[in-house]
């Protein structure tokens, strides 16, 4: 029965425990279908082609088996397989492949393979987020057939474009745009075209991933058209955005998209999506609830009403866990085997790399996503853990949940340029508007310091110029969002090394603590100044 014809013939109860259930589960319970899910789908992984080839001949029986005898994996042990389609190495058949970024400019695009049994659980996961994100309390459902949604997902074969077609087997939605029908338009068109449609009848949700939703936001006035009325507006909106206008004037306020439209949920998603949300909560009125989706994951956790962190799905993957410390271990020595605790060994206040299992035929076993959540709550009683997302791993820089930026890709940007920049080190830095940047800290070598591209402005273009060739997601970072993704701080030459012997330690390149840097600063300026090396110690 689809979900429309549920909301008719059965009722709000059964619905919610239905959908939302889930939410009620103990930790016993919980970790019971994920061993049983995850029982099912070891024994058809293990014994495809892919199985074979990673498990290299080993045999798990059971699930503690695997983690044993299994390593954790990355993509790039299942590039080969993926990138090339090669479905009769999978566990089961795929009806469709789903992209997303990799590694910038050096490996531009991964492929997921979607199975039937995996679209049906990432359709009924997502109007479970829909009930939650529309509700107040408990029990409520607020779903309705042919509810609008102001929609700032990218189109197929990005994993959002999959949210349209998929809703649409369970229940008539109205979508503006739809992204899928719109793919051609540019992304400024389908945010204008979907204001057009939005004044002309509502709009009852808001889905976006974080930067999207606020670019959306900030050119409200300027997207929608509503001040120049272009188009043709329901009366009641048109009272309500006069009504604003007015009281704006007055009251020199700007008018704010909550004004004049009644949002039953708004969810946001992707990295950094944190840094938007107060702005996003005064514009449109109502709290974005944060929800975990990725394109070799799907959808897997969601917040409820209470904005206390995420549960994650029992149905979407089997979840372990490494530990902050033993992520450091690893990144420090590549060969280390970081080890992995289980939903039911989390400990609140405690940061997580996850590691993901796909259920339902799924390729990825054991699989670093490289995403780093939080235990938020875990241990009251038998309540499931909840968790929020903190950011990618420290060896990658994810700017808005457009581009992933590796120690590589800035190292062949840099060959590229030819500006003469000997060390250097990156990391994510906010603005006092709380917006991401990549931030270069780089050393000018001693033959290029007299060239003209020493002056910061144009060692700013000039960079940017080849991080935009090299890498099209930050090129439409800049251009669809209008950040400036990079700033740059010249360090005086032997700055980075001269530390690392102060400290008696190899700074990170990518990411070093806020520690690191601001001591850096302070002992280039020391050095500047002549200051020996040894009085500095002292």
């Amino acid at each position: 029965m689809k979900f429309q014809d549920k909301l008719k013939k059965t009722t709000e109860e059964e619905l919610w425990q239905e959908y939302c259930g889930f939410l009620d589960l103990t930790i016993t319970e919980y970790m019971f279908i994920q061993h049983r899910l995850m029982q099912e789908q070891m024994q058809l992984w293990k014994n495809s082609g892919l199985g074979k080839l990673l498990l290299e001949n080993k045999n798990p029986e059971t699930v503690d088996e695997l983690r044993e005898m299994m390593p954790l994996t990355t993509y790039e042990d299942y590039a080969e397989t993926l990138l090339s389609k090669r479905t009769e190495m999978l566990p089961a058949e795929p009806v469709t492949w789903i992209q997303t970024t990799w590694e910038g400019g050096l490996r531009p695009i991964k492929l997921a393979p979607y199975t039937r049994a995996m679209l049906n659980t990432y359709r009924h996961n997502i109007l479970s987020v829909m009930i939650l994100c529309s509700c107040d309390e408990k029990g409520a459902v607020n779903v309705r057939k042919g509810d609008r949604i102001l929609y700032g997902g990218a189109p197929l074969p990005y994993a959002t474009g999959l949210m349209p077609s998929l809703l649409a087997e369970d229940i008539d939605l109205n979508w503006l745009p739809d992204n899928n029908e719109k793919s051609l338009f540019t992304f400024s068109q389908r945010i204008k075209r979907g204001f057009e449609m939005a004044f002309r009848g509502g709009i009852d949700y808001f889905f976006a991933i974080g930067s999207v939703a606020n670019y959306i936001t900030s050119n409200f006035s300027k997207s929608s058209g509503a001040g120049k009325k272009k188009f043709r507006v329901s009366p009641l909106l048109g009272f309500r955005y006069l009504k604003s206008k007015y009281i704006g004037m007055r009251d020199s306020k700007q008018v704010e998209p909550g004004d004049i439209f009644r949002l039953k949920g708004f969810v946001c998603t992707g990295t950094d999506a944190k840094c938007y949300r107060e702005r996003l909560l005064k514009a449109w009125k109502r709290v974005p609830i944060e929800l975990a989706a990725g394109t070799e994951s799907t959808c897997i956790g969601v917040e409820s009403w209470e904005h206390l962190g995420m549960v994650f799905f029992p149905d979407t993957c089997f979840y372990e866990f490494i530990p902050e410390t033993e992520m450091m271990k690893n990144l420090s020595c590549s060969g280390y085997n970081p080890r992995t605790c289980l939903m039911d060994e989390v400990i609140a206040g405690e940061n997580y790399e996850l590691v993901i299992s796909v259920f339902h035929g799924g390729a990825f076993m054991r699989y670093r996503i490289g995403d780093i959540y939080r235990c938020v709550s875990a241990g009251k009683g038998d309540r499931l853990p909840r968790f929020t997302f903190i950011d990618r791993i420290p060896n990658m820089i994810d700017i808005a949940g457009f581009t992933r930026i590796t120690q590589q890709s800035i190292e062949e940007v840099i060959r590229l340029s030819r500006v003469g920049i000997g060390q250097w080190l990156a990391k994510k830095e906010y603005d006092d508007n709380g917006n991401p940047y990549l931030h270069l800290y780089i050393e000018i070598l001693p033959e290029a310091q007299e060239l003209d591209v020493v002056n910061k402005a144009t060692l700013l273009e000039h960079l940017s110029v080849y991080f935009k060739y090299f890498d099209s997601d930050y090129n439409d970072l800049r251009k669809l969002l209008e950040l400036e993704p990079l700033k740059i701080t010249v360090l005086k030459y032997g700055s980075i090394d001269q530390y690392s012997k102060f400290c008696g330690r190899e700074l990170p390149k990518m990411n070093p603590s806020n520690i690191d840097i601001a001591e850096l600063i302070k002992y280039q300026s020391k050095i500047r100044s002549g200051v020996r090396e040894e009085a500095v110690k002292k």
